[in-house]
């Protein structure tokens, strides 16, 4: 049975992708310093596959102990988000960037990395430019740059696959109403109104149980696609915010869109991104854009506001 390592495994990603795994039979090891909510993972401690540590990747000799006994590891801790490491610049670093660092020269060269890198590093792009993974990363924000370091590392390293994700959306064991589809479908509900700015500006979008797929799929087409970059989104939203908001619009008909001149996003990015290359491996995404919003519509319509307030 193969062993497996996530840290950061209580969070939107993390919590899905032990749950994915452990339903596959592999055993699971998830740590996690519990900044956000506790009980993500509350449904695995039955299993007996299963094991949680409260542990903070930057407690270095703990973390080393972990490493070694692991065969597949996932580091999805991180401080996620523009916003976010900008009001934690320190800890972004130590956490997005040394950690990984680290625990690049910890690792055996017989050890599988699966490293979740942001295609938000592509920045500002050519309006007629499309970027693949040779596409030079260009990050703006802090969190961006932290993850390009982290990525060059793990990419040192013969046994390591990188994956550059587009801007998550969807429902998940643990809330992330930050995001930029999450927040306009809750906005849209809720208000019947969406407030945007730089309505051009272009990003590509996935489903979280389409990036778990993912995931997945590498582990198991590992020796293929090891030592590469692979772009992960939904082909079909490559989407400026306006049309995001229109496409919105079609299933919440009633909301208003307003468009804010003389206003900036602190976190730039306008690309248009390709994800053949990993789609040439045989995977695929399986949730569309609307079925999304639908899902987020649901949840929203079900639970207090309380359960998806913007800070986690």
């Amino acid at each position: 049975m193969k062993n497996v390592l996530i840290t950061g495994g209580c969070g939107y990603l993390g919590s899905m992708l032990a749950t994915q795994l452990i339903s596959k039979g592999l055993k699971v090891t998830v740590i996690d310093n519990l900044m956000f909510k506790k009980q993500t993972l509350k449904h695995l401690f039955i299993n007996k596959n299963f094991t949680f540590h409260e542990i903070d990747v930057r407690d270095l000799a703990t973390m080393k102990k972990f490493y070694n006994k692991n065969d597949i590891i996932f580091p999805l801790a991180a401080l996620v988000g523009a916003p976010l490491c900008e009001k934690n610049k320190k800890a972004a670093k130590e956490i997005n960037e040394d950690s990984i660092l680290n625990m690049a020269k910890y690792l055996s060269k017989d050890q599988r990395v699966i490293y979740p890198n942001t295609n938000s590093g592509y920045g500002i792009s050519e309006k007629q430019k499309i970027c693949d993974e040779n596409t030079p990363l260009n990050p703006i924000s802090l969190y961006g740059i932290t993850k390009k370091r982290s990525e060059e590392a793990i990419l040192e390293r013969e046994n390591s696959i990188s994956l550059r994700l587009a801007t998550v959306f969807g429902v998940g064991y643990r809330n992330r109403n930050d995001l930029l589809v999450n927040f306009f479908v809750y906005n849209a509900l809720k208000f019947k109104k969406l407030e945007i700015f730089e309505p051009n500006f272009r990003r590509n979008y996935i489903h979280l149980r389409d990036i778990i797929n993912a995931f997945e799929h590498c582990n198991t087409y590992f020796q293929k696609m090891k030592s590469n970059i692979y772009n992960v989104g939904l082909s079909k939203a490559n989407l400026t915010k306006i049309e995001l908001c229109k496409e919105i619009k079609k299933i919440l008909k009633e909301t208003k869109i307003k468009i804010i001149k003389n206003k900036s996003d602190p976190d730039k990015r306008d690309y248009f991104v390709s994800n053949k290359k990993i789609e040439e491996t045989g995977w695929k995404p399986n949730i569309r854009l609307q079925d999304g919003i639908k899902e987020l519509i649901s949840a929203y319509s079900s639970f207090s506001s309380s359960d998806y307030d913007r800070n986690y």
